[in-house]
């Protein structure tokens, strides 16, 4: 097994033989899973596929649709030109809004 290491994010890539993963495939997945590796499996020396996080998967899916694409471009725009709020501050609001709520509580039988 080869190890590249990405020197921008310390991100660990692991290329490896497909019948190597298939013995190991359960500890690979694990080290995916916990470890945030990658893993790039090869045939005859050649890459054919990947295994990474399911979630990060799911990011990538998702950032590749385009409604998705114009969402973040509009808040990218929106921060440049100051129209943004701070979280904090907002999260602070939102929770002084609910102090004048009343709450109701139920009897018990």
């Amino acid at each position: 097994m080869r190890v590249v290491r990405s020197t921008q994010t310390k991100t660990m890539v692991n290329r490896i033989p497909i019948t190597q993963a298939r013995v190991n495939l359960g500890a690979l997945v694990k080290r995916v899973h916990l470890n945030g590796e990658y893993f790039i499996l090869e045939k005859d020396g050649i890459p054919i596929a990947g295994i990474m996080d399911a979630d990060e998967l799911e990011d990538y899916l998702e950032l590749r649709d385009p409604k998705v694409k114009k969402q973040i471009a509009a808040s990218r725009k929106d921060a440049e030109a100051s129209r943004v709020r701070n979280a904090a501050e907002f999260l602070a609001e939102l929770k002084g809004s609910g102090k004048g709520k009343k709450t109701i509580s139920r009897k018990r039988a």
